[in-house]
This record gives C-alpha cells, sequence and structure tokens, in this order.
C-alpha cells in the first residue's frame, strides 16, 4: 500500500482511533487533535520529556454557541452588515476589551463581543426556501456554566432591532455540549489553545508538527499557525513528514 493510501486509510478509520498502537503498520500518522487527546492515543509512543511538554500546554476561553432558525433575513441597523458572511458585534474598542478582559478574569461578560455568520444570506441551500439560518458564539471562560442566552441576544438586537422576532428556533450550546460533541474542544475551546505570546510562537512545542516519535506528528490548530488559518496546520505538517521520509 502506498503512503498516500496508507494515510487516507488512517483518516477514515480515526474516528475509532483509541490507540496508536493499532496502527503501528503505518509509515507516517498525522494527528489532527490536541496534545490532551495525543497524550491519550500516543502516550505510550512518546518520550517523557515530550509528554511532560504536552501536559503544560494550556487552554483558551470556551465559547457559548447558538444555532438559529429564521423567519427572514436579520434586520441590520447598518446595511453595511448585511453585505458580510461573518459580523462581529461588539460596540466600541473598549466595550471589546472589557469583555474579553472578563473572560480571561473567569467571568462572563455583561456585554459579551459576538461572532455571528448568516450563511443563508449568500447560499439560499442552507435553509428551506423564504427563510434563513444563523449561528453566533461569544466568548466565556473555558468550561463557563453560564447561560449566556439572553445576554449574547441582547447584543445582536442592539445592532439589529426586532432580530428575535424572526427567530422560530434556536439550540444553545455550552462548552461542555461542544466538548461532547468534539474531544478535541476542551472546555469549548475552539481554538485549539490559549494564543499568548509563547504559545503563539511555541505551540505545542519546538517541534511544530513533529514529536518525539519519528512517525507520528500533530497537525491541529494546536499547532502554527493556529486556529483560524483552516487546513495549513496540515499542509505544513504534511509537507514535514513527506520531507522526511526516508
Amino acid at each position: 500500500m502506498s503512503f498516500l493510501s496508507k494515510l487516507g486509510s488512517a483518516i477514515r478509520t480515526s474516528s475509532r482511533v483509541e490507540s496508536l498502537v493499532s496502527l503501528q503498520d503505518y509509515d507516517v500518522i498525522l494527528c489532527d487533535v490536541t496534545p490532551q487527546q495525543l497524550l491519550k492515543i500516543a502516550g505510550q509512543r512518546l518520550s517523557e520529556a515530550y509528554k511532560r511538554r504536552l501536559e503544560r500546554f494550556r487552554y483558551g476561553p470556551g465559547v457559548f454557541k447558538v444555532d438559529y432558525a429564521l423567519s427572514d433575513l436579520i434586520p441590520w441597523r447598518a446595511s453595511e452588515c448585511a453585505r458580510a458572511a461573518t459580523v462581529y458585534l461588539g460596540g466600541s474598542f473598549e466595550e471589546i476589551a472589557a469583555s474579553e478582559r472578563a473572560t480571561r478574569d473567569g467571568q462572563p461578560a455583561d456585554r459579551p463581543f459576538v461572532l455571528l455568520a448568516q450563511p443563508s444570506r449568500f447560499d439560499p441551500s442552507r435553509a428551506p426556501a423564504g427563510k434563513h439560518t444563523a449561528w453566533a458564539y461569544c466568548h466565556v471562560p473555558n468550561g463557563s456554566k453560564v447561560d449566556m442566552l439572553a445576554r449574547l441576544e441582547d447584543q445582536i438586537e442592539r445592532f439589529a432591532p426586532g432580530f428575535r422576532e424572526t427567530v422560530l428556533s434556536r439550540c444553545a450550546f455550552f462548552p461542555a455540549d461542544l466538548e461532547r460533541m468534539d474531544a478535541n474542544l476542551i472546555g469549548g475551546d475552539v481554538g485549539g489553545g490559549i494564543l499568548d505570546i509563547r504559545q503563539f510562537l511555541f505551540r505545542p512545542t519546538w517541534r511544530h508538527y513533529a514529536t518525539s516519535a519519528r512517525d507520528i506528528y500533530i497537525c491541529s490548530s494546536s499547532t502554527p499557525p493556529g486556529g483560524g488559518v483552516h487546513g495549513m496546520c496540515g499542509y505544513h505538517a504534511a509537507r514535514l513528514a513527506l520531507a522526511r521520509l526516508p
């Protein structure tokens, strides 16, 4: 079996892999997991020094997320918002800073900084004819159990008066719900780890994608360039893995 065939087979079966012992016949294994999951599935293959580095990895804030079914387009006060697939709602710089500072200090923000996506505005296949969908989230302390629904929707209403009247149905997700859906989202952290200077430059270790095991690589958003730069973590990890093949 070729390297690429083996890689594709590993990807197809990754959801059933509980230990990398079951993948010993593969030349290269790329793991789209965070350091915590890598320790669980590959701990016995890693050096003690490397495991200690992974154990020191720190996770960032969680998110409180809401999916919406809407009867109409979101009634933005500013027409420019109707031209954006993703809208960031925060008010002034000072308000945004206060919201993120509260999260950093372990407190829910009174006026949270909200990220909202409105996919059906640009892709009609995302909703039934004449209806719309949207989703939104705000940062919360990692693992928070605080219900942020009212505060999140107050922020949307602030910039789109009448938004609540368009809501046909909503489904809210606490950080624990998101982690149950995807084990990589530790405490609801969608960014793959806290982004301070140290972890931005050296996440998760000085090796970037390589681990202490020659055939094992980590390629999730916990590696450079981090969350939000879609696909590039895996791209760079794969290039490194191919370059190191004998």
